[in-house]
């Protein structure tokens, strides 16, 4: 009887082909590969991409499924034009890796005094530079799915603790590039760029003094052997604005019912889910921090004034670079710290 009815199908297919009529097709499943850089215990990776890709396989009943790879297709700052060009499906990663002007409004979540928290900053930052700011606009050649900070930035090394403004004058320190490095220069420090899973082999072997890192990093790449002291600022030194992006061609394939339901677990619920994690990995950091020799001290009113002066600048200048594109920085900006409850 199977085989009969088998048979009949097929020739029913058969000839509906024959007469023209269209015949409906189970829908094909879709993997898309995402490259991932950072090292597959990272937080973001264990517990941010992996569980947002699961919930994308279940969200479309296993229609897209999204792979992460255990090793990286590319260097970490290449990983924006991967997706673009579409070598990798999906990527995420920090704009300030990119050493050129197409983020340009980006560097909004990247200045100092933006929030104590990953979850607020995260999702003003998605809210404000999603929104008004325009950022699908800055990320050409991808569908911009999810934007996300980390904790507030902190300023760790192995010299000296920071008690004025000349203490900074010499210091190698490592920086992710954009508004830190700049704003470190200005401070007198010798800014260093390098990949995050460098830092462990140049700290341990004094090619770098120091780095500007959020609290969770010191656990995540090992560090507290070879720091001494621990520099807070209220709101954060700096932060660092990342993407998670899908080449443009790989979203346009999907059907709409796909795309809607990739869209409800990116945009904000993805900036809480990726700040809510870097909450968590931060607060164990501390913890780790706690049982160590390092000394965590907060910013003095001397040391605050100097990044003050030196971040009033930056912004400024940024605000006025922005204009010309037809944006209002400085309302954008005071409206993302207005919904982090920064005082500023």
């Amino acid at each position: 009887m199977k085989r009969f009815a088998g048979l009949v199908t097929g020739g029913l297919v058969a000839v509906a082909a024959t007469l023209g009529f269209a015949v409906p097709a189970a829908q094909a499943e879709t993997t898309l590969v995402l490259s991932s850089w950072l090292p597959p215990k990272h937080p973001i990776v264990a517990k941010v991409m992996k569980p947002w890709a699961r919930d994308v396989a279940k969200a479309t009943d296993g229609r897209v499924k999204v792979r992460v790879l255990a090793k990286p297709l590319g260097a970490p700052p290449a990983h924006y034009d991967l997706a673009r060009d579409g070598v990798a499906d999906i990527t995420y990663g920090l704009h300030s890796f990119t050493k050129d002007d197409r983020f340009l409004r980006s560097r909004i979540g990247q200045f100092s005094f933006l929030g104590d928290n990953a979850v607020a900053v995260s999702k003003a930052y998605w809210d404000v530079y999603g929104g008004q700011l325009d950022a699908q606009g800055e990320h050409e050649g991808v569908k911009l799915l999810g934007l996300f900070a980390h904790g507030p930035g902190m300023f760790h090394n192995n010299r000296r603790k920071i008690e004025s403004p000349e203490d900074f004058a010499g210091l190698k320190i490592r920086t992710p590039g954009g508004y830190i490095a700049a704003l470190s220069q200005d401070l007198g420090i010798t800014t260093q760029f390098m990949g995050p899973g460098e830092v462990y082999e140049k700290l341990s072997r004094g090619v770098i003094d120091g780095v500007t890192f959020p609290m969770e990093a010191l656990k995540a790449f090992r560090l507290t052997d070879h720091l001494t002291s621990t520099m807070t600022v209220p709101g954060g030194m700096y932060n660092t604005s990342w993407f998670l992006v899908m080449n443009q061609a790989k979203w346009d394939a999907l059907s709409d019912e796909d795309k809607a339901a990739l869209e409800e677990l990116s945009g904000a619920a993805f900036a809480e889910r990726a700040g809510a994690v870097w909450d968590a990995a931060d607060a164990g950091g501390a913890e780790l921090v706690a049982g160590t020799d390092i000394e965590v001290y907060a910013a003095n009113d001397a040391v605050l004034s100097a990044i003050k002066e030196a971040a009033a600048r930056h912004e400024a200048a940024w605000a006025e670079a922005v204009a010309a594109q037809g944006f209002d920085g400085a309302a954008a900006l005071a409206d993302l710290r207005a919904r982090t409850g920064v005082a500023y």
